[in-house]
């Protein structure tokens, strides 16, 4: 069993990777270690995941039965009454208690928040509301109020849009609830999460049309960072859309598929249906074309422990964005997306998937101390989930005694071995290890883990 050290990484030659200098500002990592090969490397040959690819079914059953964040958006009622329709509105869009600002500084004021009150559309609800439903047709925002406008808390990182919540993306099904003053903008559910999303990303349909769409057995998952459907001219809605890991498309049955299609041959493309959204927002499905090159498979992933390794460092570089801003994702996006590839879904935010019961749970509270945490550390398996308050990170692997993890992170901060503390940024998905970071000079990383989780059919607690 693997020991930590408190000390640094010794690192030692690999003729099968390179190890070339790098510039970095990351204690501990080589040139070797960015590659998901090296990890693999030192995988046993017997080494497998916690759940097997024929219980991930079952575990999302069970996911959706148990979590009150994660939900069938089209098992929603169809209708609402005015007092549940009000209570889902305010769930997202209350005012908050501290104050925010805009880009040049300039603080809300009351007036500014009343004008995205106003767009709530609160007096447009009446006694009985008629749900609608949609797929969704291009990888749009999720919002805290139905407004673009990004601000911020007094600490001005610009970085930080305090109104971006997350994303949708293509073949999602959502429950439109709402829509705004301007009618630009619709209140969503999607399978976890509810926000504001632009109404031009998405395409209203019959509730079994899109049941159907789901339900097909025969699909393509989007295996690479961000795939793109093949240009096609003057048809814009199927036209080079952007895909991110995770999205499911169906596949065209052999006898609906056309041996040329938009004045090109589809012999090196899969055919897909894509849904897109016509002029007065209904839904169309229409045949999208992926090349064979792109980085997609026919059906979910194998779940394995060098499939997790891969998925992961696809996203490695990719600038952080909060609330899957900047076209990138965050903490939780960069996990949830990975997953998704193998078919597993969890709930949105890193607190709903750190105190979530689902899986295996080795827990820790204010009273557990450094030995207790590292005695889970040292056994920890590839894919293990590392919970802090307002932070996740996935287990590499380790390296002479030192776990490694790989996240998608904002901060940098750690004691240098001449005793002084380094801060930085890395902002990106990165390579770091584990024991070394600190949130502040006198706060480790490991000090704040309050989870380690695995994800495991049945809800165990580890501790």
């Amino acid at each position: 069993m693997p020991k930590i050290l408190f000390g640094f990484i010794v690192l030692f030659s690999l003729g099968a990777f390179s190890n070339l200098a790098i510039s970095s500002n990351v204690p501990d990592i080589t040139s070797q270690q960015l590659h998901p090969e090296y990890w693999q490397s030192k995988l046993e040959s017997n080494e497998v995941m916690a759940m097997k690819s024929k219980d991930i079914g079952a575990f999302n059953q069970q996911l959706f039965a148990s979590n009150p964040h994660v939900v069938d958006p089209l098992a929603s009622p169809i209708k609402l009454s005015k007092a549940e329709l009000i209570a889902n509105i305010k769930s997202i869009s209350s005012i908050p208690s501290s104050a925010r600002f805009y880009a040049d500084g300039t603080q809300l004021s009351k007036q500014n928040f009343e004008s995205y009150t106003a767009n709530l559309n609160i007096e447009g609800v009446a006694q009985q509301n008629t749900v609608k439903f949609g797929l969704v047709s291009k990888r749009s925002a999720l919002r805290t109020f139905p407004t673009l406008d990004k601000v911020f808390n007094e600490a001005m990182d610009l970085d930080l849009d305090r109104f971006q919540e997350t994303a949708v993306f293509p073949g999602e099904a959502v429950a439109i609830l709402h829509s705004s003053t301007d009618g630009q903008w619709l209140l969503v559910q999607n399978y976890n999460y509810l926000a504001w999303v632009q109404q031009s990303d998405i395409a209203i349909g019959d509730k079994k049309l899109i049941e159907n769409y789901l339900a097909q057995d025969n699909f393509l998952v989007v295996t690479g960072a961000k795939v793109l459907t093949s240009f096609v001219p003057n048809k814009n809605a199927v036209s080079e859309v952007q895909l991110d890991m995770g999205v499911k498309l169906p596949l065209l049955h052999a006898k609906e598929q056309q041996d040329e299609l938009y004045d090109q041959s589809t012999a090196g493309s899969y055919q897909v249906k894509l849904p897109t959204r016509n002029q007065d927002g209904s839904l169309s499905i229409q045949i999208a074309l992926i090349g064979r090159t792109q980085d997609v498979h026919q059906g979910y992933l194998a779940y394995t422990p060098q499939r997790v390794i891969e998925q992961g460092f696809k996203f490695l570089g990719e600038r952080y964005g909060w609330g899957h801003d900047y076209n990138g994702r965050d903490c939780t996006g960069f996990v949830g997306e990975i997953y998704k590839t193998f078919g597993i879904l969890m709930p949105r935010n890193s607190g709903q998937q750190g105190k979530g019961a689902y899986g295996t749970n080795y827990r820790f509270d204010k009273n557990s101390t450094t030995v207790k945490k590292l005695s889970v550390i040292n056994k920890m398996q590839i894919g293990d989930l590392i919970y802090i308050p307002g932070h996740v990170m996935m287990y590499l692997g380790e390296e002479e005694g030192q776990p490694t993890v790989i996240h998608d992170v904002k901060g940098l901060a750690y004691w240098t071995p001449e005793g002084e503390f380094f801060k930085g940024t890395l902002n990106a998905v990165s390579v770091t290890p584990l024991i070394a970071l600190h949130l502040n000079e006198t706060t480790s990383y490991v000090d704040r883990i309050y989870n380690i989780k695995r994800l495991t059919l049945n809800s165990v607690e580890g501790l």
